[in-house]
């Protein structure tokens, strides 16, 4: 496998979140470094937060196991009501299907930047417990739901 030139990859700031979300994950970008390595099985991504960011809406994954490693600057790891300070060199992971929302919150006044490593499972639901919001992504691709199944 060649170098991988992250400087040719594109960040990508738009959000797959419905309209009524999208805006609350302003701030992030993410370079996908997995897809330029033609990974399968799993993703990473270099992943920035300028002040006040966040990495998503408080979430958890029944099939997907998550791994953050903290590279520049300090972020703040909220686990449902826990805050944990995340500073470079540190770093945190999430297994599949255990029922702890998290994200990772900015509240710095630099940016924060870190690889985010995740399992690439073909069906997948998250869940978002302070949020009118559920995810299912099959084998047609990613659906949005208010929590009474209703589609955005």
């Amino acid at each position: 496998m060649p170098k991988i030139d992250i400087a040719a990859i594109a960040p990508r700031t738009s959000s797959i979140y419905p309209d009524a979300f999208a805006d609350l994950v302003r701030g992030r970008s993410k370079q996908a470094l997995g897809n330029a390595a033609g990974l399968t099985q799993f993703g990473v991504n270099l992943t920035r937060l300028a002040p006040g960011a966040i990495s998503a809406l408080k979430h958890w994954h029944e099939n997907e196991d998550e791994f953050v490693f903290i590279l520049e600057g300090e972020a703040t790891l909220v686990e449902d009501q826990t805050e944990t300070r995340l500073c470079a060199g540190e770093a945190a992971g999430f297994k599949a299907g255990e029922r702890i929302a998290h994200q990772l919150a900015n509240r710095t006044d630099a940016d924060v930047v870190y690889l985010e490593i995740g399992t690439r499972a073909p069906r997948e639901q998250a869940h978002y417990p302070d949020d009118d919001l559920s995810y299912r992504r099959d084998e047609a691709g990613n659906h949005f739901h208010r929590k009474d199944g209703t589609p955005y």
